[in-house]
């Protein structure tokens, strides 16, 4: 089916050193379509976040909007000189923020989250900053604009270049973050070393083995920017709550697993439970995860992003999974006190049920 304008043009936007560039070029293309087909195109400037609902930190969200706003005014700016202040303009610019209740990492989260942008506004063409790399630029992945081309959309590079200059081996992820993966690096080293701080050549090793690894793994170690201070303290001292609730709740698995095992009729009834838990990120989702397997009776089989699928022993173990205790505390570990306030995931999964049932 033909889009009802095919002239509208999405661009995907970061913050980058050919921004100013590809916004112009965007501008002018869709300027020329509606001048061509003599219909009003609408550029979508799409910024997709790299922050979650519950761990949504004000400085991201504000830099967000503060690049939009730019990036909007840059369009404006230039449709100014194609067009005349004065004349009346067929060129519409909006702007979006994208991506913010899901959790988005590789190339293929953030083209899934622009396209579905995209195919809600009915919007085939998208033209892409060739220095905008979401998700990273990993060799064994599909870079941003083939997932988008295999998705269906038409993906074009902005006709700009970049400035090509010599940086210090830190620039890419800050001087911090280098700075932080290279103490742990070598704090590690000497630590597998038993301590021999006054030991020059121990010192010197470590220090070269934790220079190598910073300059070959930093970015790889570090996804984001460093942690605060206040944050990382914070959830520590919710992990310390959250650790005694825990060690309660294997306690109880134990008893009624050793309850089925010791029952003359061995009441077991093993399946496989699939639910999307409400987490994201790495570190909430591998907690929530290996408190599921360290509880008797649950056993974490595998996890996709946010689907997670658990091998449960006997019905009780089922009934705890799907009542979200855990998921619930794991939230407020993460997420803090007001995000534990969540539909269970049988209740989430009776919701779906309820909406496909009215749906068809």
């Amino acid at each position: 089916m033909e889009a009802e304008h095919p002239g509208d043009v999405l661009v995907p936007v970061g913050d980058s050193e050919t921004l100013r560039r590809t916004v112009a070029h965007a501008v002018e293309r869709a300027h020329d379509s509606s001048a061509d087909a003599d219909e009003p195109v609408t550029i979508h400037f799409v910024y997709p976040a790299r922050w979650r609902i519950f761990e949504t930190d004000p400085a991201a969200v504000a830099a967000a909007e503060t690049l939009l706003d730019r990036v909007v005014a840059w369009a404006e700016e230039d449709l100014d000189e194609l067009v005349g202040e004065d004349e009346p303009r067929t060129v519409t610019v909006k702007s979006a923020t994208v991506g913010t209740n899901e959790y988005v990492f590789s190339p293929a989260d953030f083209a899934d989250v622009v396209s579905r942008y995209a195919e809600h506004n009915d919007v085939r063409e998208i033209v892409v900053d060739p220095s905008f790399r979401p998700g990273g630029s990993v060799p064994l992945l599909r870079s941003f604009e083939e997932e988008l081309a295999r998705r269906g959309f038409d993906v074009l590079e902005a006709p700009v270049t970049r400035q090509t200059r010599r940086r210090l081996p830190f620039t890419a992820i800050g001087l911090p973050s280098f700075a932080f993966v290279f103490v742990v690096t070598f704090l590690f080293y000497i630590a597998l070393g038993g301590w021999h701080l006054t030991d020059g050549y121990e010192v010197l090793t470590g220090a070269v083995t934790a220079g190598a690894v910073t300059l070959t793994l930093a970015r790889v170690a570090l996804k984001g920017d460093l942690p605060r201070l206040r944050v990382v303290g914070v959830t520590l001292g919710r992990i310390a709550l959250y650790t005694p609730i825990l060690l309660w709740e294997i306690a109880k698995a134990n008893v009624s697993l050793a309850y089925v095992v010791l029952h003359p009729s061995l009441p077991i009834d093993p399946r496989t439970v699939e639910f999307d838990a409400a987490v994201w990120g790495d570190l909430p989702v591998t907690t929530l995860a290996n408190s599921i397997t360290l509880t008797p009776g649950t056993l974490t089989i595998d996890v996709s992003r946010q689907h997670f699928h658990v091998h449960a022993l006997i019905p009780d173990a089922e009934d705890d999974l799907l009542e979200g205790k855990l998921e619930r505390f794991v939230r407020f570990v993460f997420y803090g006190r007001e995000s534990a306030r969540i539909a269970s995931p049988r209740e989430r999964l009776a919701r779906d049920e309820d909406t496909t049932e009215g749906e068809t």
